[in-house]
């Protein structure tokens, strides 16, 4: 008779509440998430933020609807690249270093691959976005 009593105790004691983190407000595609945009609702939904501090600063890369979940896969770092930018590619590798500019071919943010074209040879790479805007090739 205690057995079955102290595991409902320990289940019960076990459960944790989390926040589901909804949109106050409808965000375009683009859109700075600040703390004004952000309503906490109680309850728990797979692949969903569960903290304002995991939105507040990120970009929507999707609209997000009022009222409804803000799921992680639709966010992002904010973009410091757009379309059609000029940009710089570096290439670095075994004490080489080469420096030129290139086109970039979509929006991305920090740490973000993007397509680039680079302006001389007009041949298309991918790099990686480094924080201060540059584009890091390699092989």
């Amino acid at each position: 008779m205690k057995l079955p009593l102290i595991i409902a105790c320990l289940l019960v004691a076990n459960q944790a509440t989390a926040d589901i983190m909804l949109a106050a407000r409808t965000i375009r595609p683009g859109g700075i998430i600040t703390a004004e945009d952000v309503l906490v609702k109680a309850g728990e939904l797979v692949g969903t933020a569960s903290s304002p501090d995991q939105l507040i600063g990120s970009e929507a890369r999707v609209t997000l609807y009022a009222g409804r979940p803000i799921a992680l896969a639709d966010i992002g770092p904010p973009a410091l690249v757009k379309r059609n930018q000029i940009v710089p590619l570096v290439f670095q590798q075994n004490g080489l270093k080469i420096s030129t500019e290139g086109r970039s071919l979509s929006r991305a943010g920090a740490g973000d691959f993007v397509r680039v074209m680079n302006l001389s040879s007009r041949a298309t790479v991918s790099g990686r976005v480094m924080p201060d805007g540059r584009i890091f090739v390699s092989q």
